[in-house]
């Protein structure tokens, strides 16, 4: 049977008859006939009686009419699945994120994802940055914005944007009339250091090569727990800026520190495979997340 001969056939049960069919669909008549006629010899049976321009359904058309109608009944739930599928997902979209984008670049992301596409699901998690390239790598996680790490295979990644670490001091702090915090401004200053990691590594290290023995009195692993030490006087604190300009309620302020100390984040997916509408969708909210902060710096 042809496809096209049963949609034809479905038109003239809708509106009554081949003339009117043929109308609506914007097609000759004859063209309805020969179609309706056609798919009565692939049948075996006739379809119509016809007479007087009208065209009544016989007893086995009418049976017939019930079969195509369940089969379009089924059509159009695989349309709809299919526009659930492309729209929402196959399930919860998962992202991981580091703690500096948590609060508001990747719920901003969501919040546009959410209203382009009502009733998406996202799980979002924040968990450690070898945690977050280890649910990716084994497929756990569909979407993780992270510091680099490197010994994990099947991920795909590239580099989604690089800042300046800066110095936040109390707003006295005498060092706070400064444009730019250099590493011997801070000779003999209390700091505040953050979690063993890469980032804390980079700064001692730079440290050590002008010379300058830091004096680190106090450790905090969030950059929001640094500031809020900063903001009591404890110390001061080379942090990420991203989260660190979020806390304006704090009476610290951020200064440019050199030498230039830049910090990195990845956007990391499974590999092998392109990611789905959804995710891709999400990760075009991302980058003009990403490209809006940019512009505010």
């Amino acid at each position: 049977m042809n496809p096209t001969h049963i949609d034809l056939f479905r038109a003239v049960i809708r509106h009554g008859g081949m003339t009117r069919a043929a109308a609506a669909l914007g097609i000759g008549q004859p063209h309805v006939s020969r179609a309706i006629a056609q798919l009565e010899a692939d049948l075996g049976f006739l379809l119509f009686v016809r007479g007087h321009g009208s065209a009544l359904p016989t007893e086995e058309g009418e049976a017939f009419s019930r079969e195509v109608e369940r089969t379009y009944a089924g059509l159009d739930h695989l349309r709809q699945a299919a526009c659930q599928i492309r729209e929402l997902g196959i399930g919860p979209l998962r992202v991981a994120c580091q703690p500096s984008l948590a609060a508001r670049m990747v719920p901003r992301a969501i919040r546009r994802l959410s209203s382009a596409c009502p009733g998406v699901r996202v799980s979002l998690h924040v968990p450690s940055p070898d945690t977050i390239w280890s649910w990716v790598s084994t497929g756990q996680c569909d979407i993780g914005l992270v510091r680099p790490r490197s010994g994990y295979a099947g991920v795909a990644c590239e580099a989604f944007f690089t800042v300046d670490a800066v110095c936040a001091l109390p707003r006295r702090h005498t060092l706070a009339r400064k444009r730019t915090i250099t590493v011997s401004d801070l000779a003999g200053s209390p700091l505040i250091a953050g979690a063993p990691g890469n980032f804390q590594q980079v700064i001692e290290e730079t440290f050590a090569r002008a010379g300058v023995e830091p004096r680190f009195a106090l450790m905090a692993q969030y950059t929001a727990a640094r500031c809020g030490l900063v903001a009591e006087g404890l110390g001061l604190a080379i942090v990420d800026p991203i989260p660190a300009r979020e806390l304006s309620g704090l009476p610290i302020v951020l200064r440019p520190f050199e030498p230039r100390l830049p910090i990195e984040t990845m956007l990391i997916r499974p590999g092998g495979r392109p990611p789905s509408n959804l995710a891709a969708r999400f990760i075009s909210l991302l980058k003009a997340e990403r490209d809006a902060i940019a512009q505010k710096s």
